[in-house]
């Protein structure tokens, strides 16, 4: 990633992060807990630098408080940044108790800037899923993805939407598990970010857990 610095009101937004939890459902089976959405927003952090967010189903079926990190960017995006020009990478992922990623939805940006605008830019999305030895598990169903402006924009809103469902050992019906990602980016002209997720899961399980950050 090769962007500026996030801004003093940045900082404060990453020290302290932010999640929304709703409950959604009732859950007749045992097994699950009820339906939720997580939200997520967090600045681009310092070129060179990670910044990720978790969130878990704890036992009492509820999402536990937000845990923030920040550390140095993966191989992944250094391979990516160039010398001219702003990188951007998100991740928005779904894990089960086991640490199996069962669903995730990736964003990979890039812009330009001069003379106060931006330039050139575009998002692209790949959309990854966990299939289970037999030819079941996760499928995606749909995705999603646009930017609002790519040439001579003040700034450059990027969105994408990924939606899976699974049928599988844990629910032969396949009308039980259902997660959709969303991911949110902003471009700006002075070469800084900002990344939002959200994911509905129309179940969990405890020990479920949301990944996302951005680099």
């Amino acid at each position: 990633m090769s962007i500026a610095a996030v801004s003093a009101v940045s900082l404060v937004a990453f020290l302290g992060g932010t999640t929304v939890a709703t409950a959604q459902e009732s859950d007749p089976a045992p097994k699950s807990c009820d339906g939720v959405r997580l939200t997520g927003e967090l600045p681009v952090p310092a070129p060179g630098q990670a910044v990720s967010g978790q969130i878990t189903i704890g036992a009492d079926c509820k999402p536990e408080p937000v845990s923030v990190q920040h550390g140095p960017a993966s191989a992944r995006s250094a391979r990516t940044a160039t010398a001219a020009g702003h990188q951007l990478r998100g991740w928005n992922e779904m894990y089960d108790c086991c640490n199996i990623r069962m669903t995730g939805l990736y964003t990979a940006s890039s812009w330009d800037t001069a003379n106060g605008r931006v330039t050139t830019a575009g998002t692209t999305a790949t959309q990854e899923w966990n299939r289970e030895p037999w030819d079941a598990g996760w499928s995606l169903t749909s995705q999603t993805a646009k930017d609002d402006c790519v040439t001579d924009c003040a700034e450059v809103n990027s969105e994408a939407h990924a939606d899976f469902a699974y049928q599988g050992v844990f629910d032969p019906t396949g009308d039980w598990y259902n997660n959709t990602h969303h991911s949110y980016v902003q471009l700006k002209a002075d070469g800084t970010a900002s990344c939002r997720f959200d994911v509905e899961l129309r179940h969990t399980f405890v020990g479920w857990n949301w990944r996302y950050g951005c680099e």
